[in-house]
């Protein structure tokens, strides 16, 4: 096989890849938040604690353990996942936890007297988190939110160890067909950073944006 009709057969998975990507992210940043929200405004004692272990536990164990966890645990007890549901699931929870981080130590450096002039002005509480906090935290997060997002790109490789057809699961099959292994995971080299060079690029634009309108 030529290596420009092996980068095509990759690129299948590619299209994959960034799909577990897209739904990962979305499901980190939503379950994230709002644990950060807990966290630094809403929570008791034993619920931050809940949360710091959470946190804790999904950090320091490999995320393929937790996609193991739930495609194959799972499906022992009776509760079967799809491939690219379990791929999703497993990186979006694992996400939730590093942005759960991220977000809170955002929170926690915005001075507390924003919160407090901002409710004195009349804002409801969801106004202030709306309108006040929550655009001033993202604007402190983005730099971690760019890592973030190139790592969830590239961690989408282990999603081949489930059978999630992305592009390392593609190039596995054909080296065991062609054996052209140096070929095969070169192609897969260029499509991995095919896909995490644009959203680098577009992050250092939208940083570079909001450094010059300060």
């Amino acid at each position: 096989m030529g290596f420009f009709q092996i980068l095509a057969g990759l690129a299948v998975g590619a299209v994959t890849a960034l799909k577990i990507a897209l739904g990962a992210a979305v499901l980190a940043f939503i379950v994230g938040l709002l644990l950060a929200l807990i966290q630094v405004f809403w929570g008791g004692r034993w619920t931050r604690l809940l949360i710091a272990a959470y946190v804790e536990w999904m950090r320091n164990v490999p995320a393929l353990a937790h996609l193991f966890l739930l495609y194959f645990g799972l499906a022992a007890v009776g509760v079967r996942m799809s491939p690219l549901a379990a791929a999703i699931t497993g990186l979006g929870l694992v996400g939730a936890a590093v942005l759960c981080e991220v977000f809170s130590a955002a929170f926690r450096t915005l001075h507390a007297g924003q919160r407090e002039a901002a409710l004195a002005v009349g804002l409801t509480p969801w106004r202030t988190l709306r309108f006040v906090l929550i655009p001033q935290m993202m604007r402190l997060s983005l730099p971690s939110i760019a890592n973030f997002s190139s790592q969830l790109i590239k961690d989408t490789s282990i999603a081949s160890a489930i059978a999630a057809p992305e592009v390392m699961f593609f190039a596995r099959n054909l080296v065991t067909s062609t054996f052209d292994l140096t070929v095969i995971y070169a192609a897969a080299l260029l499509l991995y950073a095919a896909m995490v060079w644009p959203v680098a690029w577009v992050f250092s634009g939208i940083e570079k944006r909001l450094e010059t309108s300060r």
